[in-house]
C-alpha cells in the first residue's frame, strides 16, 4: 500500500469531500471548512480546515461562534498531518479540551480474511430492528461502561431512513449480547468505515473482535469497496496491525462545550 497516495485519498475523499448518511445531519462547506451539523445524539463537528499560521484562530473562533449559536457540543477531528504543527495549541486556548487519540488505520479488502470465525458458543446476529439496536446497546454498555441509548438512538434512525448507508451486527453468547459493531458506507469513495467493536470485559480475547471485522469485510467485498478504514484505540491497534491493517494518520478529538464557557 502507497501511504501518501492513500493519505491523500483519505482526505479528498473522506474529509473535503464529507457527506453524511445521518438523518437530520447535513455537510457544509464554509469557506475554508468542512463541518457536519445534526441532532444533539448525532456528531457534530469539524471534518476538514484548510487554514495556515495567519488564518487558523480566526477560523476557530468562527467555527465556535457558529456552533455555540446552534447550541451545539461539538469536535474538531485533529488528525496529526494537519497545519499549522501548532494547531492543538491554538485549539486548547479557544477552550477546546482534547479527548485521547486514535489511530487512523487502513487496509485494503482484496487483503483481509472474509470468513468469521467467532468461538464456540458466540454467534453473529445482523442487526435489522429495534430489537437488534437494544441488544447492540446493551453490547455496548456491557463494553464500554457508559450509555448506549445515544448510539441506539442513531443506529434505529439509520436502519429505518437510510438502511443502505450501514450495516450492524451483534455477537451473542447464547442469549447475551456480548459485543458488537458496525460499517457504514460512503457512496463514491473507495473507503468504508468500521465503527465499534467493544467486547465485554469477560469475553476478551476470544476472537471476537477479530470475528465481526471478518463478517464487515465479507459485506465490503461484496458492495466492491477498496479500503477499510478505523479509528483505532490502544487496544484494538495491535488486533488491527495483525490482521493487516497500517497505520496512516493520528487523530485526536478536540472537544468544545458552549456550556462550559457561558
Amino acid at each position: 500500500m502507497d501511504h501518501v497516495e492513500v493519505l491523500a485519498a483519505y482526505d479528498r475523499q473522506i474529509r473535503r469531500g464529507a457527506q453524511t448518511e445521518s438523518p437530520g445531519a447535513r455537510v457544509e462547506r464554509a469557506g475554508a471548512v468542512v463541518r457536519q451539523i445534526g441532532p444533539e445524539h448525532d456528531w457534530n463537528g469539524v471534518h476538514w480546515a484548510d487554514v495556515d499560521a495567519a488564518t487558523a484562530d480566526a477560523v476557530i473562533a468562527e467555527q465556535v461562534r457558529y456552533y455555540t449559536s446552534l447550541g451545539r457540543e461539538f469536535e474538531w477531528k485533529l488528525y496529526s498531518h494537519d497545519r499549522p504543527a501548532d494547531l492543538a495549541d491554538r485549539l486548547r486556548a479557544a477552550g477546546f479540551v482534547p479527548e485521547p487519540p486514535e489511530t487512523v488505520m487502513v487496509a485494503e479488502v482484496a487483503d483481509l480474511s472474509t470468513e468469521p470465525e467467532p468461538p464456540e458458543g458466540v454467534r453473529l446476529l445482523p442487526v435489522t430492528d429495534a430489537a437488534g439496536v437494544r441488544l447492540m446497546a446493551d453490547a455496548h454498555e456491557m463494553a464500554f461502561g457508559d450509555d448506549g441509548s445515544g448510539l441506539a438512538k442513531r443506529v434505529l434512525t439509520q436502519l429505518t431512513e437510510t438502511p443502505d448507508a450501514v450495516v450492524a451486527v451483534v455477537a451473542m453468547a447464547g442469549d447475551v449480547p456480548v459485543s458488537s459493531a458496525r460499517m457504514e458506507f460512503y457512496p463514491g469513495t473507495d473507503f468504508a468505515g468500521l465503527w465499534g467493536g467493544g467486547t465485554a470485559p469477560q469475553w476478551r480475547g476470544k476472537g471476537i473482535y477479530r470475528a465481526l471485522i471478518a463478517h464487515r469485510t465479507r459485506i465490503a467485498a461484496e458492495r466492491g469497496l477498496r479500503y477499510l478504514q478505523v479509528d483505532a484505540t490502544d487496544d484494538s491497534r495491535p488486533i488491527l496491525q495483525r490482521l493487516g491493517f497500517v497505520p496512516l494518520s493520528v487523530t485526536t478529538p478536540f472537544v468544545y462545550e458552549p456550556q462550559k464557557h457561558q
